[in-house]
């Protein structure tokens, strides 16, 4: 299949359509469309999230088709005066992976990252998914890590 013409775009407010392919792209892509899709924010949330400076998300176009995006969150630090890019989601359509698609992605982050001031962008990536750790590996220096959901239930004192 020839590569489809494809631009980067960091979306803002008036893009909530395309979220909206891209959250379909997340759900068809992680295999969890219940989280992507089951409870859709409204068009005024969306906005107000894309309208965020430290919310980046960036899609893969051809046209107004999503072929891939990432959402991103800028986080300021209290150690040092720095700020760190969190990768949240990453996802290339399958029709269209082994494009460098992602890795353009994360390119165009680390663009916005650096005109900000960010000292580093970093990602989790899951235990068994071969492609994504051998892309990160790639790109950056892996660490070994434990990640803890902690649910925000008033606890008994």
């Amino acid at each position: 299949m020839p590569s489809l013409p494809t631009s980067l775009r960091r979306l803002g407010p008036t893009d909530v359509p395309l979220l909206r392919k891209l959250n379909a792209l997340f759900g068809d892509a992680f295999g969890d469309r219940e989280t992507y899709e089951g409870e859709p924010p409204t068009d005024a949330y969306l906005e107000g999230l894309l309208a965020k400076e430290h919310v980046f998300v960036i899609a893969a176009l051809s046209d107004d088709r999503v072929l891939g995006g990432l959402v991103a969150y800028e986080l300021d630090k209290f150690e040092r005066m720095r700020r760190e890019v969190y990768i949240y989601d990453l996802a290339v359509d399958a029709a269209h992976r082994r494009r460098h698609i992602a890795t353009d992605l994360i390119g165009h982050l680390r663009d916005i990252a650096a005109r900000r001031g960010a000292w580093v962008v970093y990602v989790q990536a899951d235990h068994g998914d071969d492609p994504a750790i051998a892309l990160y590996t790639e790109l950056g220096t892996r660490e070994d890590v434990l990640h803890f959901d902690i649910g925000v239930e008033p606890q008994p004192r």
